[in-house]
């Protein structure tokens, strides 16, 4: 099957970039690429019109990419103070995700962020500090750090009363059962 020649007027996810000559089936280029405004065949003219679209890529990238890097200088600067539901144990409900830390940065900083420029392994399920990618180029990657902290005051460890912890000790020593409430939750008590 024959294919058709089109220039990119924008960046197409999985085919190319603005300005980037390729083949494609005249089909996706006729019912889906024209229509969309995302691609023009390839003729004379346009391949005039196409030096065009080349320089102004160029100044716009160059432009991205001193935004971009300015926007990683100061990112890394900050610390994001993120407060999570914990349980009385210190554990937390859920985790923290990129989608958080975006709606973080525009409360706490006035950044814009897009989610997708957050690059997390896995969700932060620890509270502390942590170190976070940002992606914000092809050229600008930072790190930035995250400090997670518990929004319930955790309450106070009690300590066991050593009277009552000794007569536990030597109650198993002699092979006896542990009073009720020593030897935990009773699992088959409704």
């Amino acid at each position: 099957m024959s294919k058709t020649e089109v220039i990119l007027i924008q960046n197409v996810v999985g085919l190319g970039a603005e300005t980037d000559h390729v083949k494609v089936a005249p089909g996706y280029a006729r019912n889906f690429l024209y229509p969309r405004g995302l691609a023009i065949p390839l003729t004379a003219a346009n391949k005039r019109r196409l030096e065009v679209l080349k320089q102004r890529r160029g100044e716009r990238e160059a432009n991205e990419l001193n935004a971009m890097s300015e926007l990683g200088r100061s990112m890394s600067k900050l610390i994001l103070h993120l407060k999570v539901k914990t349980g009385e144990d210190g554990r937390m409900f859920g985790g923290v995700t990129s989608g958080l830390i975006v709606d973080e940065l525009k409360n706490q900083f006035d950044a814009v962020v897009d989610k997708k420029k957050i690059h997390i392994e896995h969700p932060i399920r620890t509270l502390g500090d942590h170190e976070v990618e940002l992606r914000l180029h092809p050229e600008v990657v930072v790190t930035m750090k995250v400090l997670v902290e518990s929004s319930t005051p955790l309450p106070p460890k009690q300590e066991e009363d050593p009277a009552k912890a000794g007569k536990d000790k030597e109650a198993a020593a002699k092979g006896e059962r542990p009073a009720r409430g020593a030897r935990g939750p009773d699992k088959f008590r409704k």
